[in-house]
């Protein structure tokens, strides 16, 4: 018998600042993670040889930068990113961002930092 999943219950992560992760699917084909961004925090600019994503704002404002463009993406509100797209999410806002984002196939073993100071990137 499967059980809900949930925050209290998913597989946890840390990431950015003080930005907190929930693996609420997690298969090599298809990832589904409940993401909680405070106030100023943003990830790595990257992007991913093979997997695409969907990012769905439950609350907040995410701000996502985009092959060089910026969106702001309001709750109730989602932002397709390709795969090979170079993408950086930000919260600009004053309150928590909190986001679904969906990763097909799954995107932690295919993310590739940016590093644009010194024109490299790296996995």
């Amino acid at each position: 018998m499967s059980l809900a999943v949930g925050r209290s219950n998913a597989e946890s992560y840390q990431w950015g600042q003080a930005s907190s992760g929930w693996h609420l699917l997690k298969s090599e084909q298809l990832s589904i993670i409940e993401e909680l961004v405070p106030p100023g925090d943003c990830e790595s600019r990257h992007f991913h040889r093979k997997s695409q994503q969907f990012f769905y704002v439950l609350e907040g404002v995410a701000t996502i930068e985009i092959d060089g463009s910026t969106v702001d993406v309001h709750a109730g509100y989602g932002l397709h990113v390709p795969a090979l797209s170079v993408h950086q999410l930000f919260n600009h806002s004053t309150m928590d961002l909190r986001f679904i984002v969906v990763s097909n196939p799954e995107s932690h073993t295919d993310k590739v930092i940016c590093d644009y100071e010194a024109g490299l990137s790296k996995s």
